[in-house]
């Protein structure tokens, strides 16, 4: 029996995709874009939410995904944008063949900015497996320049974007340092905690690129008001700078070794493990060079200054940083959201 006029479209499409009938599932899908608006994003909420809780794979469907990234309305886009999230964050090989269209979204200044952070976030997990697909000179430009004109809700996606380009192949930002280091003061602390891993990561394979940033991280470690985990890798980077060729104790950086010695030294007893370990780090780091990291302290030393122990832990470290949003709360005031609401907060007027 043909149940398609009875079954919901966002059930019908669910149980597709649950059911590997990719084909079907791709049809139905197809058949969304004459829907309303409300249906369709219904659909693909629904499709996002199988992806989070059950990595259902919809490779198949992301040619026809990449169409509601020019949906007519906003809520669809932003939905299809979250849903390239939650599938990049699962499966970044089935997202390549949509970076040109998720850089099409990060690139127009017009597009709903939440769809823009989005576009952004998704191409960051791309970029964590495929960074030469993503750091194109012009996806890197939209996302440098956004982290000077952009709003503050999209300003922490840009720099998770470029932390995820730093992980994926650090080279591909060497070139960048000055200008990363210029915003480790946002306002934002995940802006901070984001680009302070992405110099770190930058470090591990080109230390000595890090001198052109040393201000700026010296400025976040001696922050005694800033986020334990933002000061920690800043003095991660630090103890990588410090252990580069030329680069030390006893050189004429940025960085006055002896007061900052001191600082990490006192450090090295901060109630956060996180900050205290790569402070030591980074003591011994001034104070010796040429040591090796591997012996410096405990166990978990071992994973400073390591691109794999980056890559794994930094989403968990970033939740720390800031509570992710919540998808039934404003994103500004927090308000619990109601279903099948306009894309506008009730109380504060923001959308989202």
């Amino acid at each position: 029996m043909d149940d398609s006029t009875t079954v919901p479209a966002a059930d019908r499409l669910t149980a597709l995709v649950e059911e590997r009938e990719h084909a079907a599932a791709r049809t139905c899908l197809e058949g969304l874009a004459d829907a309303d608006p409300e249906v369709r994003k219904t659909a693909l909420r629904d499709l996002r939410t199988l992806v989070d809780e059950q990595g259902a794979g919809v490779r198949p469907l992301v040619p026809t995904l990449r169409r509601f990234l020019e949906d007519d309305g906003r809520a669809v886009r932003l939905t299809t944008a979250k849903l390239f999230v939650a599938v990049a964050a699962n499966e970044p090989d089935a997202v390549v063949e949509a970076v040109p269209a998720l850089g099409e979204r990060l690139a127009d200044d017009a597009e709903f900015y939440y769809v823009r952070a989005r576009c952004a976030e998704a191409l960051g997990y791309v970029a964590l497996e495929h960074p030469d697909e993503v750091a194109s000179p012009d996806v890197l430009a939209d996302l440098r320049i956004g982290l000077s004109f952009d709003e503050t809700d999209v300003r922490p996606k840009l720099a998770k974007a470029l932390a995820c380009v730093a992980i994926g192949e650090p080279t591909r930002l060497d070139h960048h340092v000055e200008t990363l280091a210029a915003f480790l003061g946002d306002e934002h602390e995940l802006v901070r905690y984001h680009l302070a891993t992405a110099l770190v990561a930058i470090g591990c394979e080109r230390p000595g690129a890090l001198g052109e940033a040393s201000g700026g991280l010296v400025a976040r470690v001696e922050d005694e008001a800033e986020n334990d985990y933002v000061r920690g890798r800043a003095a991660e980077a630090l103890g990588l700078l410090a252990r580069a060729d030329g680069v030390g104790a006893e050189s004429e950086s940025d960085v006055e070794a002896s007061v900052l010695q001191a600082e990490f030294e006192v450090l090295e007893d901060a109630d956060t493990a996180f900050l205290a370990e790569r402070a030591r780090y980074a003591a011994r780091a001034l104070a010796e060079p040429d040591s090796d990291p591997a012996i410096d302290s405990s166990d978990e030393t071992g994973e400073i200054g390591n691109i794999d122990a980056i890559r794994r832990t930094t989403d968990e470290i970033a939740a720390t940083v800031s509570s992710p949003d919540a998808d039934d709360e404003c994103p500004h005031c927090g308000l619990a959201l109601p279903d099948g609401a306009p894309p506008m907060c009730p109380r504060c007027g923001a959308p989202y």
